[in-house]
């Protein structure tokens, strides 16, 4: 079977500086991959050039089976990424910002309220403008435009931030019944001990290359 993530000496820049210098990376379908590694050594351009919003500049990346180099846009309704923006609209509710991403991605207008009781954000503040939220409110709605997406692809970064500990058990949960309906995860994550518990496999970026990999017990 292909893998879900193939890169093979990719570079990739951003401001002409080569944020990854040369990175190999296989992900097999579904694997919970962890990257992990400082500020600035490439995590964050892994996961999106795997999106397809970072162009490959030299190498050989597929996703799903789709050559990024050729068309990195055919990709995008099977792939959800989660990232530090949180790509929502201030002035749509709640439900709507999730109704949106799912129309987007043509996908099933019938997850969209599974989705948010599960992320707690049914009733009242499913009809709350996200410019009214706060920050852990805020990421909640963009896991559960994820969720209601169903992508096969999840690409999570720092997926822990700005949650407190029940906000964090919940990403957990959610990761986990992700995997059990076959989507294959990759996070990028500096709380190294949760993430990590939830990983298949952990690997270390560094200067723009992936140099270590172990797999998790």
């Amino acid at each position: 079977m292909e893998p879900v993530i193939r890169l093979r000496s990719v570079v990739a820049l951003l401001g002409g500086f080569p944020a990854l210098a040369g990175a190999d990376l296989t992900v097999e379908r579904g694997e919970v991959v962890l990257l992990r590694g400082p500020n600035g050594a490439g995590k964050s351009t892994v996961l999106r050039v795997c999106a397809g919003l970072v162009p490959v500049a030299r190498g050989e990346a597929t996703v799903l089976g789709v050559d990024m180099v050729r068309d990195r846009t055919a990709i995008r309704r099977r792939v959800g990424m989660l990232g530090h923006a949180g790509f929502l609209y201030d002035d749509l509710t709640v439900r709507e910002n999730v109704s949106f991403a799912v129309r987007a991605a043509g996908g099933d207008t019938a997850t969209i309220a599974p989705a948010l009781e599960r992320l707690g954000l049914d009733g009242r503040l499913a009809t709350t403008s996200v410019a009214s939220l706060s920050a852990g409110q805020r990421r909640r709605t963009s896991l559960a435009a994820l969720v209601a997406r169903g992508a096969e692809l999840w690409l999570l970064d720092e997926p822990h931030a700005g949650l407190d500990e029940d906000g964090r058990d919940l990403i957990d949960g959610v990761v986990r019944d992700a995997t059990a309906s076959g989507a294959t995860v990759v996070i990028a994550s500096h709380d190294t001990d949760r993430a990590t518990a939830l990983s298949t496999r952990v690997l270390t970026v560094a200067g723009g290359m992936v140099t270590e990999a172990v797999r998790v017990p």
